[in-house]
């Protein structure tokens, strides 16, 4: 199975530091997808000013006496709870990465059904804007209503 992460409404390339940490405002900011236990390791880093930014992640959907596990390099697993990290970080002029902020796409939230439909389908999609309330990359836990899940077709 796959799992697409279609994103839209990026915040830009600037987002200003928390006033308490005493730093500049970070500037040329990126998101991408964070690989299982290596944080350096990412994937499609996209500009935070992009119109729309899209990942695939490839994955496996096991049987456990929990339920439904997904699986895969992408895929974190943090006290039974799994989840995709979308990383927020600075670029800099060498093309280093620094990260200041994460979301996590909560997967153990998807209706069972939905679930289902994908491991058939071999695709499931997750929808959601990436700005905050405040105008800043979206961060922490991300459930629903703040990201849809869907079932579609593989291509």
């Amino acid at each position: 199975m796959r799992i697409r992460i279609d994103a839209v409404d990026l915040p830009g390339r600037t987002c200003p530091a928390p006033a308490d940490r005493g730093v500049p405002t970070y500037g040329n900011i990126h998101v991408a997808v964070q690989r299982r236990d290596r944080p350096a390791e990412l994937l499609e880093p996209q500009p935070g000013d992009a119109a729309s930014a899209t990942w695939t992640l490839e994955c496996t959907v096991v049987a456990s006496p929990a339920g439904t596990e997904v699986k895969g390099p992408y895929v974190q697993d943090r006290l039974g709870r799994r989840f995709i990290y979308l990383s927020w970080g600075t670029v800099d002029e060498s093309g280093v990465f620094s990260m200041f902020r994460r979301a996590k796409l909560m997967l153990d939230v998807i209706p069972t059904e939905v679930l289902a439909a994908a491991a058939h389908t071999g695709l499931l999609v997750g929808r959601l804007g990436l700005t905050d309330a405040y105008g800043n990359p979206l961060c922490a836990r991300v459930e629903p209503p703040h990201i849809t899940w869907t079932a579609e077709p593989a291509s």
